[in-house]
């Protein structure tokens, strides 16, 4: 039995997974906040899902994924700021509850495994990215059932990439990607519940049109460039995703519009490379029972 635990924002989850890869448990709780309050939560879950399949002694391997810079050498967490974590010895102190030393990695890496795996058997010799659009727009590659990691780690941190929107970014640049495409760069644009921005864009209102159009415009060109530097496929996830089949016509009208006087566009089909990820897939915890590379591929759910 293998076992992801996935800390986030909200929620801390731990998954089961058999050795074909099938979900055979999983619990969560509300997230801590502060690193005693996170390590307790993460080994309360760990602890849950271990007794719901006949206890530690029938886990074979641990993984675990947060936000944050996360080494997956050391097993250290830093600046997680949502969960209030500055530092965190995540690796260490799960190893010492619960008698097994974990693999350790950041949540959105986590979750491109998951997705990766999520695909299929098709998926294991394919390159994937995964782009989580929340809170920031981060991404996340894997080739060959492996993360690819890249420079410092920094492999898929799209969202820092300037466009020249105008507008600073919280890394200290201007005009980022993730300044129109993300949860924080919606809650600029559209003041009411992010909720309401689809079904209101639906029904005509003008200003809801236009943010919708701004994301996808977004979030279309960070597809783009994942493919262009070799993703075949894009998963998306992550809060901004939330509503799939309108975010998914959002960004087919986008790219359908631009490929109209693009031969380069067209022959790169972005459509047919792009899948939204149904939200009730837990593909960070899945990518984290995974960690750090290969079984069996589970079920395929985009």
């Amino acid at each position: 039995m293998r076992i992801g635990i996935d800390i986030g924002g909200t929620k801390t989850a731990a998954l089961v997974l058999d050795d074909t890869g099938a979900t055979v448990g999983h619990v969560s709780a509300p997230s801590g906040r502060g690193a005693t309050q996170v390590l307790a939560t993460a080994v309360d879950v760990a602890d849950r899902a271990a007794a719901a399949v006949g206890g530690w002694t029938s886990v074979t391997h641990l993984g675990a994924c947060m936000p944050g810079l996360v080494d997956p050498t050391t097993g250290w967490a830093r600046h997680a700021v949502h969960l209030g974590v500055g530092s965190l010895d995540l690796a260490g102190g799960l190893e010492a509850a619960t008698g097994r030393r974990p693999h350790v990695d950041n949540d959105v890496k986590a979750a491109a495994l998951g997705a990766h795996h999520s695909l299929g058997p098709d998926a294991a010799t394919g390159t994937t990215a995964y782009l989580n659009v929340g809170t920031g727009l981060a991404a996340a590659i894997v080739h060959r059932g492996e993360v690819v990691r890249g420079a410092g780690g920094a492999a898929g941190e799209i969202g820092h990439l300037p466009v020249g929107s105008g507008i600073t970014c919280t890394c200290g640049q201007e005009g980022c990607l993730e300044t129109v495409a993300s949860g924080t760069a919606l809650h600029r644009m559209w003041p009411r519940p992010a909720g309401d921005l689809f079904p209101a864009a639906a029904a005509g209102d003008r200003l809801a049109g236009e943010v919708v159009a701004t994301l996808a415009r977004g979030i279309a060109v960070a597809v783009q460039v994942l493919v262009v530097t070799g993703a075949e496929l894009v998963v998306i996830g992550g809060g901004v995703a939330r509503d799939r089949a309108a975010l998914e016509a959002a960004l087919a009208a986008d790219v359908t519009a631009r490929a109209a006087a693009s031969p380069f566009l067209r022959r790169l089909d972005l459509v047919s490379r792009t899948r939204v990820l149904d939200g009730d897939v837990p593909v960070a915890a899945i990518g984290a029972a995974l960690l750090p590379g290969r079984t069996q591929p589970v079920e395929a759910v985009v």
